[in-house]
């Protein structure tokens, strides 16, 4: 079991990207092993994460997630290959289906056939990563080039996706290796995700995939306070129709019910109820910006 933690960009930083290396320098030598980053409008993930990972040598880092919509799949295979030429090896690839409504916001784009969508992604860059061509030919994309696609030092890379809708999970299992289910709680966990990926990577002669439950937790041992930021920080996924499918499955009446919340022990507690499910990796997800407590955070993360 691997247990990593996502890493934020801090917002009073006087260079960002020297922040990140700093945190993730020290997280290390804390005992973190592996680092996630998001991609939102600021940082770029994949870069960052190449920088990380060749500053802080030995150190996991990856993509926790990448929407496939807004970017191309050939350069996001030529951005994934350098970041794993720069990070020795330790780079993994996380990519997201996105949120159909920010991404009409901020892009000015309204997708549809995202299960096929992704199905072609992980087609092109299957092929770029494993066989150095990237020629390929669908409804979504058609790709002619007759230059290299492949970076020296810049394969293999691991592709996971954050899939949680059975037809998601069904490609991934297929054709990549492994997922990265955000607020999807342990029953939601054993009795649907692992299952479906596995059968499907079963049916494809494919390893059986990683699942790498992302948990949002807050580490306060004023838990009435602790439930009151998971809230306001969760709120917004209550709005995400993918969300709201993943929340329903699980079956709780406050999402707060899906993060780990509490002291130490608290925290440990929650965390092993989803690898009693079948998670085999667990990444914990801050929610609050306290410095202190991030280093709370990544000392149990040491710890499992």
């Amino acid at each position: 079991m691997s247990t990593g933690v996502m890493l934020r960009v801090n917002p009073s930083a006087s260079n960002a990207v020297d922040r990140l290396i700093d945190d993730a320098r020290r997280a290390y030598d804390i005992g973190v092993r592996q680092i996630w980053l998001a991609q939102q409008a600021d940082i770029d993930a994949i870069a960052a994460a190449g920088l990380i990972g060749a500053a802080v040598p030995g150190l996991g880092v990856g993509t926790a997630v990448v929407p496939i919509n807004p970017r191309h799949p050939l350069l996001v295979s030529a951005a994934a290959q350098t970041a794993q030429a720069a990070a020795h090896g330790n780079f993994t690839l996380g990519l997201g289906l996105g949120a159909r409504v920010i991404e009409h916001h901020a892009f000015g784009i309204d997708r549809t056939n995202t299960v096929g969508r992704l199905r072609e992604y992980l087609q092109v860059l299957r092929g770029a990563f494993e066989k150095g061509d990237a020629n390929f030919h669908g409804d979504e994309y058609s790709i002619e080039v007759q230059w290299p696609v492949r970076v020296a030092g810049g394969t293999p890379i691991p592709i996971h996706v954050a899939a949680m809708g059975p037809k998601a999970l069904r490609v991934t299992g297929e054709l990549a290796d492994g997922t990265l289910p955000y607020l999807a709680g342990p029953r939601t966990v054993g009795e649907f995700i692992v299952p479906t990926i596995n059968d499907a990577a079963e049916a494809a002669g494919r390893p059986q995939p990683r699942v790498t439950a992302m948990v949002p937790v807050v580490m306060s041992d004023d838990v009435e306070a602790a439930r009151k930021t998971a809230a306001e920080q969760l709120a917004f996924y209550t709005t995400i129709p993918s969300y709201q499918k993943v929340i329903a499955r699980e079956g709780v009446s406050d999402i707060t019910d899906l993060a780990a919340i509490g002291s130490e022990d608290q925290v440990r507690t929650k965390l092993q109820t989803y690898l009693d499910a079948g998670a085999t990796d667990i990444v914990l997800s801050p929610l609050q910006p306290d410095t202190a407590d991030l280093e709370r955070i990544w000392a149990v993360v040491a710890s499992l």
